[in-house]
């Protein structure tokens, strides 16, 4: 196509989606960053997530404390998961038994309102977490917090049950939100004390930006928090626009209407990365791409089973279809980027001959019928679906694929729920912690542990893994625990997809966040 016949295609869509009327902004007037996005928020409160809810709360409410930052082998900025710094608050001192943290908040931080932020800010927002008992609470509970206590108006005290290696990463999560509980407190009721109501159109916290205002369907825009303090950034005004069409937001980029889109597919990444007018950058993933195998129901209640559909499939060939080259082999659960990971364990190669053999022996000699279950959530989805279906019929699994809305399959993951036997799903850690995985998808508690496994003599050595606090040891744990999960067999592991942003050929400064979100305070025009 001609450059100019595609910069007229995507000055249409602008108009159509009325992004033509946002002005580009001269050097006296506030810089604006505008965001292609599928939708808008439906929601501010971390607690509580809707879609495109956790996109936006992480540029709102900053943590008590942030993974330290260093450089990789190419010179860029990432984060370094092995330690966590001040940011929230300047420090912190630590009770010789573990269970028992005081933070020293820094003075004179504050909000959007003015308000400054105190230890009531942080009491309140863990009580508001503890009190809804949904993400936060899981949080909480995973990292051994029993009590979050005001000592003084900028110490605030952490109680643990029990040592917990997990808790300072657990901490630079964006849930439980700190808020600015004096504003909070005006809009709260005696039926809604916490303000949720109020927190579906607002936002409230001490973090770069602030919601300005938000239109349903259209657009949710930002400004920068002026008392901000860690100083004004980048960009003083986010446009985060709804654009529902994937090739829109592909055709928006490249006319240069918008400066970022909400993360594209791999064939959109391939024709972006062909593209002068845009620019492409990637980091490896760390959520696996997987087939997971509910051993309650049959016929994955036998691990013969579960072991046979490993061999069947052919890896190599769904990661040139599917993935395009852009993934790493997943043979942990744990992400190669995480500490104490150990990929000896894996043991499944391309193998159709021993799938037979092996699904002879659990009775099925002449065959078996099974559904994949996929969603719309993850781009890759339905694609692995269809070529696994196709592998599994070369051993004489007739597999048939079978797409479920994102409310039907998110729904069907409830604790109480978790019925489907045979999906296909993308998961990995939010805190940047090989324990911390561990309970989240393995425990018989854990949150994402979508497929229902359970093995007390797991749920048992994950909680002496959360507890160790020596490296050396509780890496040794690690090994035990990939051991038995992985002779378990609860999944079809695959890759770790790469993670791609596609941005304007000017903007720099991106760092990749475990929840991959960019955020906008890092992000920088090049002049």
């Amino acid at each position: 196509m001609h450059p100019s016949r595609a910069l007229s295609l995507a000055a249409a869509f602008a108009a159509f989606l009325g992004l033509a009327s946002l002005p580009t902004p001269s050097a006296a007037q506030v810089r604006t960053l505008v965001v292609a996005a599928s939708g808008t928020p439906e929601g501010f409160d971390g607690d509580a997530l809707r879609p495109h809810t956790q996109e936006t709360v992480v540029q709102v409410y900053d943590p008590l404390v942030v993974y330290a930052r260093t450089k990789d082998a190419q010179g860029r900025e990432v984060l370094d998961s092995s330690r966590v710094v001040p940011n929230l608050a300047e420090s912190w001192t630590v009770d010789a038994d573990g269970k028992r943290y005081v933070f020293k908040l820094r003075q004179g931080v504050r909000s959007f309102r003015g308000n400054e932020l105190t230890a009531a800010d942080v009491e309140w927002s863990w009580a508001k977490s503890f009190a809804q008992k949904r993400t936060g609470n899981f949080i909480a509970s995973v990292s051994s917090v029993s009590g979050v206590k005001a000592l003084s108006r900028h110490e605030v005290e952490f109680t643990l049950s029990a040592p917990s290696s997990i808790f300072l990463k657990a901490l630079t999560l964006y849930v439980p939100g700190i808020y600015d509980s004096t504003e909070l407190r005006k809009h709260a009721t005696t039926e809604d004390p916490w303000a949720l109501k109020w927190l579906e159109q607002n936002t409230a916290g001490f973090g770069p930006y602030h919601l300005e205002s938000v239109r349903s369907g259209e657009q949710a825009v930002f400004v920068a928090n002026p008392n901000y303090f860690r100083g004004q950034p980048h960009f003083g005004r986010v446009v985060y626009r709804a654009v529902p069409s994937g090739a829109s937001r592909v055709t928006l980029l490249k006319g240069g209407q918008v400066q970022w889109i909400e993360r594209p597919n791999i064939l959109q990444v391939e024709d972006l990365k062909a593209d002068r007018r845009v620019k492409v950058d990637q980091t490896d993933g760390r959520l696996f791409a997987a087939l997971w195998m509910n051993a309650r129901f049959a016929p994955f209640s036998d691990l013969r089973v579960r072991q046979a559909l490993n061999h069947a499939i052919d890896r190599e060939a769904i990661l040139k279809a599917v993935f395009r080259g852009e993934a790493v082999p997943a043979r942990s659960f744990i992400a190669p980027s995480i500490d104490g990971q150990d990929q000896s364990f894996f043991a499944f190669s391309h193998d159709p001959a021993r799938a037979r053999q092996l699904l002879a022996e659990a009775g099925h000699a002449s065959g078996l019928s099974v559904e994949i279950l996929y969603s719309d959530i993850y781009w890759w989805l339905e694609a692995m679906a269809i070529q696994a279906a196709d592998q599994l019929k070369a051993v004489g699994v007739a597999a048939t694929p079978r797409r479920v809305t994102a409310s039907d399959m998110r729904a069907r993951f409830a604790p109480n729920v978790r019925d489907m036997p045979l999906f296909a799903w993308e998961d990995g850690p939010l805190v940047l912690d090989a324990g911390y995985a561990a309970f989240l998808l393995l425990h018989s508690q854990g949150a994402a542990n979508r497929n229902g496994y359970n093995n007390p003599e797991v749920d048992a050595l994950v909680l002496r893994i959360r507890q160790e606090l020596d490296r050396d040891a509780r890496n040794a744990l690690l090994k035990d625990l990939q051991r038995i999960v992985m002779a378990d067999t609860p999944w079809i592991l695959t890759f770790y997809p790469t993670l791609f942003e596609a941005m304007a050929p000017n903007i720099e400064g991106w760092v990749s966040h475990p929840d991959d979100h960019e955020r906008w305070a890092d992000l920088r025009e090049r002049r």
